[in-house]
């Protein structure tokens, strides 16, 4: 019975062509990083589920008059007229080299190499193009139209891997992208994606047209609630999928863009899709969903930019909540404009600062926010706040980091214990900004 029950799992497996399965993610400098560990792990609660019993009801009618929201966001690169980002903003990377940069510990970036990747940018080419676009893979947003990694002081803990100077966002498959042109050797395309703008190589694009677009956007979708999952064609790899990925739903049938011959963008149907990995979007609020979700994260380790199908602070944010049809911008900085409420509470400090948190945040409906960090308010514990980030490090009295490298449940006083930790640089004493989010406002 065994053996019939194995081949006919392996018979379903080879006449379906397209097929969304769990997987893990791919082994990486990340798996190398110095994680360090702190009391907090030991004496918190860990479980999820125990902070997830914690959050407010939110209607489901709610969510999906945030998820309509979601997606105006979402397409808004498709209905852009230009490329409308500050000119400093789109060529800051040009003046990284103007002092010593790294491509790794050791070795320098050679002028001449940085000199030939900016004149491949043909940044005088800004808007020449005005095409639309789709992503058909997990790819990568470049700062410049490079795969070689730029680092200013890499021995250095708050410098080195994984910050990579170059890398500017991860993108999913199904994203619309607007272009703005070319690089000269017609590798790479500068485009804007929802909330990020950088250089995407032009091998994971697909062109699209009216006709394509109108086809997408009048599509139900679904998400992606399990988080490194692989899509298989044939047996063969398509793409890596983190969480938060969203797919179009037709008749019953999820799709995915891919490319024809002509460079443009069609739909392929999955033919395999478990419940547990790809669900309608947006899933609905409930304490056993949240905790789903927020598990997918927790332990996961700290890549900045998305590098390595990894996370840094605002990705694990704006992936957690877009599985709910909350869409947030993708840095911290432009999370503030997320805000249903806004609550300042930067001159507070130590209990005060945390009680203002436990009177006025929500269990995941609310973020804390420092200028350059963030998380996400998961509830209380012994009449602690407690927060789930994805997080470098600790600050040290000599500015060094005491590296953990992953997203983490603390409080908000994580590695109070160590002897030479900064006081001042304590979150409970560092925290500006309570963001209340829209989901439960």
């Amino acid at each position: 019975m065994k053996k019939i029950t194995l081949l006919l799992l392996l018979f379903d497996i080879l006449v379906s062509q397209n097929i969304l399965i769990a997987s893990h993610r791919p082994k990486s400098a990340l798996n190398f990083l110095p994680f360090h560990t702190i009391k907090d792990f030991y004496t918190i609660a860990q479980n999820l589920s125990f902070y997830a019993k914690q959050i407010p009801k939110v209607s489901y009618s709610h969510q999906l008059a945030l998820a309509k929201e979601y997606k105006v966001h979402f397409f808004a690169p498709w209905h852009q007229k230009s490329f409308n980002e500050p000119w400093s903003d789109i060529t800051w990377a040009v003046n990284l080299f103007k002092h010593p940069v790294f491509r790794n510990s050791r070795k320098l970036f050679n002028p001449r190499l940085a000199q030939k990747i900016i004149k491949n940018a043909n940044f005088q080419a800004l808007n020449s193009v005005k095409l639309r676009a789709i992503t058909i893979r997990h790819s990568n947003l470049r700062s410049l139209p490079t795969k070689l990694h730029a680092y200013r002081e890499p021995w250095k803990s708050t410098q080195g891997f994984p910050f990579d100077y170059l890398q500017n966002s991860a993108i999913e498959i199904n994203t619309p992208l607007f272009i703005s042109h070319f690089s000269l050797d017609k590798k790479w395309a500068l485009v804007h994606a929802p909330g990020a703008f950088g250089w995407i190589l032009t091998k994971d694009i697909a062109l699209v047209d009216i006709n394509f677009i109108k086809k997408f956007e009048k599509a139900s979708f679904g998400v992606v609630i399990k988080d490194n999952s692989l899509l298989l064609s044939n047996g063969k790899r398509v793409t890596f999928i983190k969480l938060g990925a969203l797919f179009p739903k037709k008749n019953g049938r999820y799709f995915y863009a891919s490319k024809n011959k002509k460079g443009y963008a069609i739909l392929e149907a999955i033919d395999k899709v478990n419940k547990n990995i790809l669900t309608s979007f947006p899933l609905p609020f409930t304490p056993k969903n949240v905790a789903f979700v927020a598990k997918q994260l927790k332990g996961e380790p700290y890549g900045w930019g998305g590098i390595c199908y990894g996370r840094d602070c605002s990705a694990t944010t704006q992936d957690f909540f877009a599985v709910f049809g909350q869409f947030l911008y993708r840095t911290s900085k432009n999370q503030l404009k997320n805000a249903a409420s806004l609550i300042n509470i930067k001159p507070f400090k130590g209990r005060t600062k945390k009680d203002m948190i436990l009177r006025y945040a929500k269990p995941f409906c609310s973020l804390l926010y420092v200028p350059g960090h963030i998380g996400i308010y998961i509830g209380r514990y012994k009449n602690e706040p407690i927060i789930m980030h994805t997080y470098w490090g600790v600050r040290m009295k000599d500015f060094s980091k005491y590296i953990l490298a992953k997203t983490i449940i603390t409080s908000l006083e994580p590695g109070k214990e160590l002897p030479f930790l900064r006081q001042k640089s304590k979150m409970a004493n560092t925290l500006q900004k309570i963001i209340n989010l829209k989901l439960c406002y």
